[in-house]
């Protein structure tokens, strides 16, 4: 990935990733989902929004990753574009009282980049919800539930996804939930 990257948490990555429909299908397969998780698997809204309610001091957002590039088969087949077709990817640890709670993931395919759409090339440490949220052209779709198949200490094993859809176009976001996000006591 042709990328400005960031060096906070370099070890923190997002792990392979099997998806489901629904919360009761990944609950067959791990009743982890049911946990502490099931709050932020099932939340309505600004995902960003929840997470800065929680926070005690302070929330941000720090680019890792973005750049243009090819997503994964699983993700082009999702967005249905061709599977090489380049997209332009960005991956952010949302951070509450500057601790990675989560890492998102975002596929934005080149359609959504014209036009008003842009703006999603030059979103910065700014929440993509911020645009998604107030912009009356994109409404989201049902949310999936993420298995994770961490490979490394500290990464997600839990995550959750769902496509965006608007000006004929259509992004995938997804949000990797960090086990230090279940180590707060605040809901």
């Amino acid at each position: 990935m042709q990328s400005r990257v960031s060096d906070i948490d370099s070890h923190l990555t997002i792990p392979p990733t099997d998806w489901y429909q629904s919360l009761t299908a990944a609950g067959l397969l791990n009743p982890a989902v049911h946990g502490p998780a099931r709050y932020w698997l099932q939340v309505e809204g600004s995902f960003t929004r929840a997470l800065q309610k929680q926070c005690s001091r302070s929330f941000h957002v720090e680019v890792r990753r973005e750049g243009f590039a090819t997503p994964t088969q699983e993700e082009a087949r999702r967005l249905r574009i061709p599977h090489r077709q380049h997209a332009w990817i960005r991956e952010v640890s949302l951070c509450g009282d500057n601790q990675p709670w989560v890492l998102a993931r975002t596929v934005i395919p080149l359609k959504c980049l014209e036009g008003e759409g842009r703006r999603l090339l030059h979103l910065g440490n700014r929440p993509l919800g911020a645009y998604l949220f107030t912009s009356p052209h994109w409404q989201r779709g049902p949310l999936e539930t993420g298995l994770c198949r961490p490979v490394i200490p500290g990464q997600p094993e839990l995550a959750r996804r769902s496509l965006f859809s608007g000006h004929n176009s259509s992004l995938l976001v997804g949000e990797y939930l960090l086990p230090a996000l279940f180590q707060r006591n605040t809901l």
